[in-house]
């Protein structure tokens, strides 16, 4: 009989290694119906074992629990050993392990065997705060006043510390402002350009970042700068494209660079592209006393001859205060509205009365060039001791002589030094003079009209050469040729 119940014993062991209760119980059952004692079954022990699943995969069966939480808090001291910062830890992926009893405990080869399993599946990873931006890019950070750290410095680029209190203030009372005074500036929000909200998640500590990179990280779009080493053949457009980017923003990225710049072997380039994962967006009212510039007013005059003005209205600039929204976003303006104006004194517009009056006799006050080409071969000033009243034009491609502007005849010859000589009163107090002539084509008296022929270059007088003397008189003044002719 004891032959027999040590077999079922054996056989039920084997059999429930693995199983529930319920099964155990049949078991025993059976035991008993096929005629063993109750007192004989009760003397059998039960063992206790863990089934051990990672996530949903079935790892092994272990002979006690300790096993695991052996192997998980090894993993957890090197991960503390290799990152020095206080985080809280937790275990990666998934770990369960389910008790049951059995006859037959695990052997300790099955222990090892698990044991190594989860040294290979198990990872640690610490409990951060996630930042995510537009609930797309995570950027993780030690924990939640870490992550309020961030965000605070990253406004903190674009205002002061004042500033950014002074905004908070606002957008917490939202009551109606105080008005400005004059020179004064007022933030009212400071905002990020994208939605970003802070949630607890696992991860392993090397995503976790200092508040200092995360800063940066998203002010820079990247956490590494990348260089790019010039070499034998380069040249701008290819590297930029190679690296993803167009030529007018490799250059950007490289002060002093430009498309004609001279690259050197060796010679070191930026090329990452920084592009911000948020931008903060800074709105400021701002007060201040303004010039209202005068406006211009032109009224023709058919009474008046053309090239005669007068002003009926000297101009004067008005003043105004005015409040001004402006919006910036990463420092860059990109709004400025007027939302407050009270004009102090009104602009008065300048009134000019412009003659449209045109008479063949009269001339307009512009003066053309009063020969066919050519070049100044002598300007007005001293020369030879004495003061050379006008302008020399020699070398023309014509040796016809024009009539500057419009006007009458005043005299037409002879006049000693000057060989054949025209004077044109012009009927505006201006007079021109034309001098060396070979031949004069008018006569006194004679109406003539701008660039029309009144005679041909020559060498009459005293001259060296053949050109044109020119002079011109405002009002009986000398007057210097070059500040009239167009």
């Amino acid at each position: 009989m004891n032959n027999r119940f040590k077999h079922l014993s054996k056989l039920a062991s084997n059999t429930t290694r693995g199983l529930n209760k319920a099964a155990i119980t049949t078991v025993a059952l059976a035991t008993l119906t096929l005629g063993v004692g109750v007192h004989a079954f009760a003397d059998l022990a039960f063992k206790t074992v863990y089934y051990v699943y990672v996530d949903d995969q079935f790892v092994g069966t272990v002979s006690d629990k300790e096993i695991v939480e052996n192997v998980v808090e090894a993993k957890v001291e090197k991960t503390k050993d290799d990152f020095s910062n206080q985080l809280p830890l937790a275990v990666g992926p998934k770990l369960t392990y389910v008790p049951e009893q059995v006859f037959e405990s695990v052997s300790n080869q099955d222990d090892k065997v698990v044991a190594e399993k989860l040294e290979k599946l198990l990872s640690i990873e610490a409990v951060a705060t996630e930042i995510l931006i537009d609930e797309k890019v995570p950027v993780y950070v030690k924990d939640e006043a870490a992550a309020n750290q961030v965000m605070k410095a990253l406004k903190l680029k674009y205002v002061s510390e004042e500033e950014w209190q002074q905004a908070q203030q606002i957008m917490n009372e939202k009551e109606s402002l105080p008005p400005l005074k004059e020179g004064e500036t007022r933030v009212v929000d400071v905002r990020f350009s994208k939605e970003m909200t802070l949630s607890q998640n696992k991860v392993s500590p090397k995503q976790i970042l200092s508040v200092d990179d995360a800063v940066n990280y998203l002010t820079k779009g990247t956490l590494e700068e990348k260089k790019y080493k010039v070499k034998e053949g380069d040249v701008l457009g290819q590297i930029a494209n190679d690296h993803d980017m167009t030529l007018e923003q490799l250059i950007k990225l490289n002060p002093g660079l430009t498309e004609d710049s001279l690259l050197k072997i060796d010679q070191e380039l930026n090329v990452t592209f920084l592009q911000p994962l948020v931008e903060v967006i800074v709105e400021k009212e701002v007060f201040q006393k303004e010039t209202i510039p005068f406006e211009k007013e032109v009224i023709e005059d058919s009474s008046m001859y053309k090239g005669d003005t007068k002003v009926k209205q000297e101009g004067k600039d008005g003043l105004r205060e005015v409040t001004y929204k402006v919006s910036e976003q990463n420092g860059k303006q990109t709004q400025k509205v007027v939302i407050d104006e009270n004009i102090l004194q009104e602009p008065m517009s300048h009134v000019a009365i412009k003659g449209t009056k045109v008479i063949p006799s009269r001339g307009d006050g512009s003066f053309a060039w009063p020969a066919v080409g050519g070049y100044i071969s002598s300007k007005q000033g001293q020369r030879w001791g004495k003061l050379h009243k006008g302008i020399d034009i020699a070398r023309p491609s014509d040796r016809t002589i024009k009539a500057s502007d419009n006007g009458i005849v005043q005299s037409a010859g002879w006049s000693g030094g000057y060989g054949n000589k025209v004077v044109i009163n012009h009927q505006n107090g201006f007079e021109t003079v034309y001098a060396h002539l070979s031949s004069i084509d008018v006569k006194v008296g004679q109406t003539v009209s701008k660039g029309m022929k009144i005679g041909v270059m020559g060498s009459t007088g005293n001259s060296t050469g053949v050109h044109l003397h020119f002079e011109i008189y405002k009002n009986g003044n000398l007057e210097n040729p070059l500040n009239y002719l167009k």
